[in-house]
């Protein structure tokens, strides 16, 4: 298993109340047990900042910079991070119902335990980041881009691959009913035994009992 570099957090933040802010760079703090609604803002910057206990509601942040971030038991549903750039950031415990992360590019980035179901990668640049334990049910990686890219004990049904290359990824830990791919790009995706007669079938293949 490959490493992914963790975010750099220093030992003490400063408590810091987003709706008071002034800048669009936010750094070493800890934004914590709140709401941020309706925000639409365009190319703020993260950095050294941990969100604990934070509900998003209806926001937008285009080309958001995340650098050493941590979001813990945070929900993101539907937030909007179009063409977001996002380096050595976890998401843990956290509820992400239809992020959208199309068009981003992400370095160094852990989902673990998180609920993405119909999140959307579409022609995202992912490179070392893994997710275990989540939900990504409909979740969308159409002509996505993937180098060292994981996904451990995780939830894949009906994810769209269409378009994106699966050499090296190992799916043998998760479950689904059905995945959409392209059948030239699946040739090296790594899957249990159970999983390959699911695979024969989407190949062409008939499987005799």
């Amino acid at each position: 298993m490959f490493k992914i570099q963790k975010p750099k957090i220093p030992a003490s933040l400063t408590p810091f109340d987003y709706n008071d802010r002034e800048d669009s760079d936010i750094n070493m703090a800890l934004i914590s047990d709140c709401t941020i609604s309706q925000e639409e803002v365009e190319k703020m910057r993260f950095e050294e900042v941990v969100f604990r206990n934070v509900t998003f509601l209806d926001g937008a942040f285009r080309f958001i910079q995340l650098t050493d971030v941590i979001f813990e038991r945070c929900d993101l549903s539907n937030v909007d991070f179009t063409d977001a750039i996002i380096h050595r950031v976890e998401f843990r415990d956290s509820k992400l119902l239809g992020l959208n992360l199309a068009d981003a590019t992400l370095r160094n980035v852990l989902f673990e335990n998180c609920n993405l179901n119909m999140g959307s990668f579409g022609y995202a640049d992912l490179k070392e980041m893994r997710f275990e334990n989540c939900s990504l049910r409909n979740a969308d990686f159409y002509e996505a881009k993937f180098n060292k890219v994981g996904f451990t004990e995780c939830d894949l049904d009906d994810v769209n691959f269409t378009g994106t290359t699966l050499k090296g990824v190992d799916l043998s830990t998760c479950k689904f009913n059905h995945l959409n791919l392209s059948l030239d790009l699946v040739a090296g995706c790594i899957v249990s035994a159970d999983q390959a007669i699911g695979f024969a079938r989407l190949l062409g293949v008939e499987i005799k009992d």
